[in-house]
């Protein structure tokens, strides 16, 4: 199997990435250690193009996606350096040598990253002067050569292109080649194209297994003497039989001088030719395959084809072969290689199938086996019970003989001799008594039917064919030594009716479970070609009940990323009114106003990936718009990863429970995903003032009891009062009522002025990027042993604790006594109250924050600080201020087609492709067909997610190809969707 590319292949592929000079680098990234992905665009439509280089191997365009490193390698880091943003100048060859040029700047800003598809390759970044400024590979060639940084790369070294070849040095060749050297091997080394171009053009002019210099000694040792005399046996003959393998079994002919050196020169010639095109055009690919069969039970006869070997060029010796034709070479290498794996697991489903049909296999040998040895053995009894009814008194003559002469007392060797004497005399009974077996009591007989009509024959003949030696017992008699033999039979015949009905038995219980090893084989292999990780599986997410998908952030990296990213205009932010939540987003595809169930939804989610979960606070969420999220933080301020400033209102949601789902999401196939439409459909606008206000009426009832004057007073005119919000903080227990009053109405006076306060004042929050459960986790154990080891500070007298207090909370810093002093000296004639008469004109409190009221200040969370109004004179605030990647192609938009091809409802006869685990608020999954419910606890999550996978498959309501998806092993995205909460 051809693994990487050949002289000819870099000929051919540098001449089709001539297209992509002048396009200019985006990004790079690095596949493993080895394999690195250029990120090009450029182009009159700004076109994007992927180039893959793998060190030794090979280098492509690909239009595959592939699996990138998390962190970038040092190696990366160093290309991004110097490379970034550079435009590609030039692709070239290095001479005639398997090393690649690619040259990124012009001039003295020029840099070069040198290929090397030959040994173990290599991956060379250097400066304009050839300075090597990194190495994939460092080593060194002998003393003078080394490959290191700060040296220089020796360009001469490579292998200079050979265009020219004459007769004559061509004879001198030939005639310095080693004894019986086939034509083909001699040519590799003179011609720069690799070993299938020469294949060709010697086919072509029918100079195939051809040999130089072959002598008649030669044609000896190869016809079989060298092998016998060969001491070390079958691996000198294989590794002959391998190395020589075109001599020795094809019809190998003598190359003559006279009249094969000028078609050999034609050859060259075309060989030649063949490169030149190659330069000049890019040229189409072939993948040349493999016919394997598929082991099957049945009459059908199933193929699959292996891919084997890739070629811009459908040589001669490849015509015969199935093959793939491409439009370019290069999407030939993308798909031979990107298919590779593809290609393992169909082999590795091959190899199981034949496995399992190999056991059935051979169980059924096993049952014909034994069925075989039971006949055998019925028959040979048979027939030694009819034997010694036929020789009846022979049988007894001879046991009588036996027994008297143990009657007299001889001992065992004396009978013995005693049966030779006689049977020297030609006695007959002794002449058909073979062994004897005193020590068991029995005696050997050689038995023959006296009433055959065949018994006029040899004497030879009727001893090889009709005579048997049967064992006698000399406790019986004849006939009841014929009487054990048919018992013998008997229960031989039984034994073999018990046999079959246990095997056939055996062999449909072994049928079923290779049919169902087979289904399962084909299941898993199918899937596992079939799945596709989707770009929004790497965050926290799920689709709401009404078709929204939601996303937010496992880190403060991740919500750093959904919302540089992956929030647009018309999207929803949402986050939990608590310190170390997720930034949420709702992907609004429609444009319209996000359904309020949508919200609740997103709001349970985020606060479910809080600190809140573990702690198993109740706390509220609240939801602004994109335009007020911004990166740009206040004068004397700084926003950390995953931190983000808030501007205007917060739309707060209505509190809700720490309760999630775990569920399984179908893939349809695209005839069946017509028959799910509206399953998560937008609900109206009166289902939604319905859902609304039975919400309300419930919170009012069970939650409320503070307040019910106030519900008491207004219950007369609720008409007049329909856009009543009431606000309840569970943490502090304060209330809040917000409302938008008519003309006509007034409310009491306190009311009035908070929500004048609310609605006027511009309130401006900054969200800092929470620690992690686990950080969060272990500092509240550290916390609480602090607490513990300073249990008997706290409890000394109020007096003492007044004096160690301010001692250990001002501590000075160096240098900070000094700056003290002289800030005593300049502000002496200054007392309290001036000073914060001068601090306020100055709008400025020091590190003291500003107080707006005590409502306020209540409000505050943790994970909010209060910053003075913004000035509203002067520019508007941006909307959205961060800078979003517009290089990176990961897809930004939400394919609204893509989610109604997924399914939590699958119905009986549904094509379905592969099932995702999801987690989600457990509202969100009143619908779906399978679904646990997770609420905060001390289990282990992953176990718990098995146990929930387990269930799900052992329902009566699963379906054999729900529970054949099931089986599935799950990948570490699965795993890690379902291990979240």
């Amino acid at each position: 199997m051809k693994t990487r590319f050949n002289s000819y292949d870099i000929i051919c592929g540098v001449a089709e990435l001539q297209r992509l000079v002048g396009y200019r680098v985006n990004q790079i990234y690095d596949i493993d250690n080895k394999t690195y992905l250029f990120r090009l665009h450029g182009g009159g439509a700004s076109e994007k193009v992927t180039l893959l280089l793998e060190s030794g191997t090979r280098f492509h365009t690909t239009g595959f996606e592939w699996p990138k490193n998390v962190a970038p390698s040092g190696f990366s880091m160093k290309l991004r350096k110097h490379l970034k943003n550079k435009r590609l100048e030039q692709i070239s060859q290095l001479g005639g040598d398997r090393i690649i040029d690619f040259q990124f700047g012009t001039a003295d800003a020029a840099y070069h990253v040198l290929l090397e598809l030959y040994d173990r390759g290599n991956v060379i970044l250097t400066d304009y002067e050839q300075t090597i400024l990194y190495i994939l590979r460092p080593h060194t060639e002998g003393e003078s050569v080394r490959f290191a940084v700060r040296e220089k790369y020796p360009m001469d070294r490579a292998k200079k292109e050979n265009n020219e070849l004459s007769e004559d040095s061509l004879r001198k060749i030939i005639e310095s080649a080693k004894p019986s050297e086939n034509l083909r091997r001699l040519l590799m080394p003179i011609l720069d194209c690799g070993p299938a171009v020469i294949e060709h053009v010697l086919i072509e002019h029918g100079l195939e297994n051809h040999a130089v210099n072959v002598t008649a000694d030669d044609g000896q040792d190869d016809t079989g003497k060298a092998p016998e005399e060969a001491p070390k046996g079958n691996k000198t003959k294989k590794k002959h039989k391998t190395r020589n393998q075109q001599i020795n079994n094809a019809a190998t002919k003598t190359f003559d001088m006279e009249t094969d050196l000028p078609t050999l020169m034609k050859a060259i010639t075309a060989a030649y030719d063949i490169i030149e095109i190659g330069r000049k055009r890019s040229c189409k690919g072939y993948i040349i395959q493999v016919k394997e069969e598929k082991p099957t039970d049945g009459e059908k006869v199933e193929h699959f084809y292996r891919n084997v070997e890739f070629h811009p060029y459908l040589f001669s010796q490849y015509k015969d072969q199935p093959f793939k034709e491409y439009e370019s070479f290069m999407e030939a290498v993308d798909e031979f290689f990107s298919t590779q794996e593809s290609q393992k697991i169909d082999m590795k489903t091959l190899q199981q199938e034949r496995e399992a049909l190999k056991k059935l296999s051979n169980v059924k040998k096993d049952h014909s086996k034994r069925l075989e040895e039971l006949n055998k053995v019925q028959d040979i009894d048979k027939r030694k019970a009819e034997l010694i009814t036929c020789n009846q008194s022979l049988v007894d003559k001879a046991i009588l003989a036996i027994q008297s002469a143990i009657a007299s007392q001889l001992s065992w060797p004396d009978i013995q001799e005693l049966v030779k004497e006689a049977q020297a005399n030609g006695d007959v009974v002794a002449s058909s008594i073979k062994q004897l077996k005193l020590e068991i009591n029995h005696i050997s007989l050689l038995l023959k039917d006296p009433y055959d009509c065949n018994a006029d024959t040899s004497e030879n003949e009727a001893d090889n064919e009709e005579s048997m030696i049967v064992d006698i017992d000399l406790a019986l008699s004849a006939w009841a030594n014929a009487r054990r033999y048919y018992d013998l039979k008997r229960s031989a015949a039984q034994k073999e009716q018990k046999t079959i009905d246990a095997s056939q038995k055996a062999l449909k219980s072994a049928e079923r479970k290779t049919q169902q090893t087979l289904k399962e084989v084909r299941t898993i292999s199918n899937i596992a070609k079939a799945r596709k990780v989707f770009w929004f599986e790497k965050f926290y997410w799920f689709v709401s009940s009404e078709n929204y998908l939601i996303i937010g952030g496992r880190d403060a990296q991740q919500n750093e990323l959904i919302v540089k990213r992956y929030m647009r205009s018309k999207d929803i932010y949402v986050h939990a009114d608590i310190q170390g939540a997720s930034s949420v987003i709702i992907r609004n595809t429609t444009g319209g106003d996000i359904p309020p169930k949508t919200l609740l939804e997103a709001g349970t989610m985020a606060i479910s990936y809080s600190v809140a979960w573990d702690a198993k606070v109740v706390t509220n969420a609240y939801w602004v718009n994109s335009d007020q999220v911004s990166k740009t933080a206040p004068t004397g301020e700084y926003l950390g990863t995953g931190s983000f400033m808030i501007r205007g209102k917060k739309n707060f949601l209505p509190s809700c429970h720490l309760i999630m789902g775990l569920s399984l999401l179908f893939k349809l196939e695209d005839s069946f995903v017509q028959r799910h439409q509206g399953e998560r459909k937008i609900r109206s606008t009166e289902d939604d003032i319905d859902e609304h206000n039975a919400k309300q009426t419930e919170v009012t009832y069970a939650e409320l009891d503070d307040i019910s004057e106030v519900n008491d007073a207004s219950e007369g005119a609720l008409s007049e009062f329909p856009n009543t919000e009431v606000k309840v903080e569970h943490d502090t227990g304060r209330i809040t009522i917000k409302s938008q009053l008519s003309s006509e109405v007034q409310e009491p006076e306190t009311v009035e002025h908070q929500q004048e306060t609310l609605e006027n004042e511009e309130e401006v929050a900054i969200i800092e990027a929470g620690p992690s459960r686990k950080k969060t986790q272990t500092s509240r154990k550290r916390r609480e042993a602090k607490g513990r080891s300073d249990k008997t500070e706290i409890e000394k007298p109020q007096e003492n604790s007044a004096e160690v207090e301010p001692i250990a909370s001002n501590k000075l810093k160096r240098g900070q006594k000094g700056k003290l002093k002289k800030m005593k000296l300049k502000y002496k004639d200054q007392d309290e109250e001036e000073r914060k008469i001068r601090m306020m004109i100055l709008n400025s409190s020091g590190k003291d924050k500003i107080v707006v009221s005590e409502d306020k200040d209540d409000e505050k969370s943790h994970t909010q600080r209060k910053i003075p109004n913004v000035d509203k004179t002067g520019e508007s605030v941006p909307k959205n201020q961060i800078e979003i990647d517009e290089n990176d192609d990961t897809p930004i938009g939400v394919d609204a087609d893509l989610l109604d091809t997924l399914t939590g409802q699958p119905l009986e006869d549904d094509e379905l492709l592969f099932a995702i685990p999801v987690v989600a608020p457990y509202q969100a999954l009143q619908q779906y067909k399978f679904k646990v419910k997770l609420t905060p606890g001390t289990g282990k999550r992953g176990k718990a997610a098995k146990v929930a996978i387990n269930m799900f498959s052992k329902d009566k309501a699963c379906n054999n190809r729900e529970r054949d998806l099931l089986k599935i092993p799950l990948s570490h995205t699965d795993m890690v969707a379902m291990s979240t909460v």
